[in-house]
């Protein structure tokens, strides 16, 4: 099992919508926001770091909202 912890710079305005799409990732198990240069950090589970690439890559990026990983 992978753990990665994913910085998450997002779009004003678009916050909300790119945090429950963020969500609903599967592999993703916790997402907080915080303060300071990053707007949240979010928590992935997964079973390889070819897994843990797919989903920051292939999923966090893609979401409109998601301005930097």
């Amino acid at each position: 099992m992978v753990k990665g912890f994913l910085l998450i710079k997002l779009v004003p305005g678009l916050e909300s919508e790119a945090l429950s799409q963020i969500r609903a990732i599967p592999g993703i198990t916790d997402l907080n926001l915080v303060f300071g240069q990053w707007d949240a950090v979010a928590i992935a589970e997964v079973k390889s770091l070819f897994e843990l690439a797919k989903v920051v890559v292939g999923e966090v990026r893609s979401i409109q909202g998601v301005q930097d990983t």
